[in-house]
């Protein structure tokens, strides 16, 4: 009788343990995941082993921050989405316009040059030789343009090679490493 007793609640405990292991899996596959940052390209956004929650989930919107798979190396990006499809994007005298709009951009790193210019002035067609960005991609940038690899040197990003938006920005846990997708 003892037996049976000791039998049913290692089941249940064995059941219990499974099922959180299986939620933890699902969640994490097809909803969110953590990520580790890998260098200054977003700084001072995100700074090098900064832990991000990344949604797989969200609708990807103009100024969203979002990891995907670098277009000629097997890793992962972190980088700020400018140009959706449609945009025209240009670049002047360090000021980012969008479809003939201006917009300011206060989480670009600015801090590390003094009068020098911290992007180069461009536009979309001379960077892909798209006039806007096509239907199914992307224009990015990272916010430390001085250090960032991003759609100035590689182009625009397929919509289908986004991983997801970061949601959430938790501080370095070395100890964790192991247990995150690293991202540039």
């Amino acid at each position: 009788m003892k037996e049976n007793k000791i039998v049913k609640e290692l089941a249940s405990w064995f059941l219990v343990i499974l099922m959180g292991y299986a939620i933890a899996f699902i969640c994490r596959e097809y909803i969110f995941s953590p990520v580790v940052v890998d260098g200054a390209s977003m700084s001072p956004t995100y700074e090098n082993e900064d832990i991000i929650l990344v949604s797989k989930i969200s609708k990807i919107e103009r100024f969203d921050h979002i990891v995907f798979k670098a277009p000629y190396e097997d890793e992962y990006y972190i980088k700020r989405v400018i140009g959706l499809p449609g945009d025209m994007i240009e670049m002047k005298d360090d000021v980012l316009i969008i479809n003939g709009k201006e917009y300011e951009e206060p989480y670009v790193n600015r801090n590390s040059v003094s009068q020098m210019r911290t992007t180069e002035n461009f536009t979309l067609e001379e960077l892909t030789g798209e006039k806007t960005v096509p239907e199914g991609y992307i224009f990015v940038l990272g916010d430390n343009r001085l250090r960032s690899y991003d759609s100035r040197h590689f182009g625009l990003i397929p919509l289908d090679d986004v991983y997801g938006e970061s949601k959430m920005r938790i501080y370095p846990l070395k100890n964790m490493k192991i247990f995150y997708k690293p991202v540039e």
